[in-house]
């Protein structure tokens, strides 16, 4: 199997050389645990040892031998870093061949986005409103969700000053990718509202911040109050669905391009660097056009 020289030299070249994070790096030294084991059951001493075959009986133990098999997400992972491992030892010259070049992991199935109708979002938007002050800042934080089709990171790390001009506001996305996005007449007076009768009185509970939406403690508020805020809405709203902060970005885009808008109009509001990404969102208002035809139609089914 993997001798742990080599593996330890694989960690520290991610570490070292490649920068990655420690749990990056602890989730490739699970990943690998898997694979010495399996290769010492196997009576395979070392990478070395290896051939094209063992590594697709490798595969096939992950999914379907292994107790408990692995999710298909999780033998991507898996073969990802074992493709790593024997890459690194060939360019260390600690083995002659790449016998894992060509291993393909099994193909993921397509997730398509789950975005609710318009009227839900209308009923779980009505929830979250309120007259209070946390009400007040709830409301904004969800109308800016949906109105930009912001991350919920990219929306609590919003500062004041990103709010340009009025109406569009600028959003700092993977990798500090700079955009910037409208936003919509109820946005827009949500925020007003919070930011005239709400943050003031929750910005003098902690230390001067520029941050745009703050927690109770007057800090900049965080991930877990923002899906409690989503979460607690959709439970006063009566919705029967799960509700994420993603939910409100999916149903963003699903909702501009029912519309009809333009998919690279929608990548760029996304911040998607590729619009094959954006276009998954097609094949969802594709879906809700074929369901609607098969249930309209009197010769469709």
């Amino acid at each position: 199997m993997p001798g742990p020289s080599a593996v330890d030299a694989y960690l520290r070249h991610l570490t070292v050389e490649r920068g990655l994070a420690r749990n990056t790096v602890a989730s490739y030294r699970r990943d690998l645990a898997i694979y010495a084991g399996w290769l010492a059951d196997e009576g395979l001493d070392g990478p070395a040892a290896v051939g094209e075959q063992d590594l697709s009986r490798f595969i096939r133990y992950l999914g379907v031998d292994r107790v408990p098999p692995l999710a298909t997400s999780s033998i991507a992972r898996v073969v990802s870093t074992v493709r790593g491992l024997h890459r690194f030892l060939v360019d260390e010259g600690l083995i002659e061949a790449d016998v894992s070049r060509d291993l393909r992991p099994p193909k993921l199935p397509m997730r398509l986005p789950k975005a609710i109708s318009v009227e839900d979002v209308e009923a779980l938007l009505a929830a979250a409103g309120g007259e209070e002050v946390v009400e007040l800042r709830d409301a904004a934080l969800l109308e800016v969700l949906y109105a930009t089709g912001a991350r919920v990171s990219e929306a609590i790390g919003l500062n004041v000053d990103d709010l340009v001009d009025g109406d569009v506001v600028r959003l700092f996305g993977k990798g500090g990718k700079q955009r910037i996005v409208p936003l919509g007449s109820y946005a827009r007076a949500a925020l007003d509202a919070y930011l005239v009768r709400s943050r003031p009185m929750l910005s003098v509970r902690g230390t001067a911040t520029p941050a745009l939406f703050l927690g109770v403690r007057g800090r900049r508020m965080s991930r877990q109050t923002a899906w409690e805020v989503i979460r607690d809405a959709a439970e006063r709203a009566g919705l029967a669905v799960a509700v994420s902060p993603h939910t409100l970005r999916h149903s963003f885009a699903t909702h501009l391009l029912e519309g009809g808008a333009d998919v690279r109009v929608v990548q760029e509001l996304l911040g998607h660097s590729s619009v094959a990404t954006t276009q998954i969102y097609t094949l969802v208002t594709a879906d809700t056009l074929r369901e609607m035809y098969t249930a309209a139609h009197p010769r469709a089914r």
